[in-house]
């Protein structure tokens, strides 16, 4: 029974990623190889010059997830808020920046994954003040906060079970 809950929910996840445009699904697989470690993004996903100096720089935008890993507050403690939202915001300024995730269901999917379940409380809070940053052009951050539901903004409790799936980069076969 355990097994066949667990693979609806990865079924969920998988159809959630599917849901994403293009864009989005390459900049989350590429952002999930900087993030986690998974394998050199520079030599994966850089097409161009700018393509290499994106990622290089979101190398250095990450360097704080291992912290942030390990500093999620409890959502009941005010002990340590400002420090990890602080840092939170500011890898979320980074990547909302990019102009490549469209959505707070982008970056939810993204961040989940990168910070684990943990992180789903303090998300809402973290994307809509990286969204209203001055950083972000005024229509992309309308764009932006215009895309986090009401529900998701207000959710009264979050799941605690770690997302299943990671999208990775998958080489294409020779014909």
């Amino acid at each position: 029974m355990g097994h066949t809950g667990t693979a609806s929910l990865t079924i969920s996840e998988l159809r959630e990623f599917a849901s994403f445009n293009a864009s989005e699904q390459r900049y989350i697989k590429c952002s999930l190889d900087v993030g986690l470690g998974r394998q050199d993004a520079v030599k994966l996903w850089a097409r161009d010059g700018d393509e290499v100096a994106a990622i290089r720089a979101q190398y250095a935008a990450y360097e704080d997830l291992r912290a942030l890993r390990s500093m999620i507050p409890d959502s009941d403690d005010y002990d340590g808020v400002e420090t990890f939202m602080g840092k939170l915001v500011r890898v979320s300024a980074f990547d909302l920046s990019q102009n490549k995730l469209a959505s707070f269901s982008a970056y939810r999917f993204l961040y989940e994954r990168l910070l684990g379940a943990s992180v789903r409380q303090w998300l809402p809070g973290a994307f809509c003040g990286a969204a209203a940053l001055p950083l972000i052009r005024p229509d992309r951050r309308k764009l932006l906060l215009h895309s986090i539901s009401e529900a998701a903004a207000t959710a009264p409790g979050w799941s605690d079970r770690e997302p299943s799936f990671f999208p990775e980069w998958i080489e294409k076969e020779a014909a």
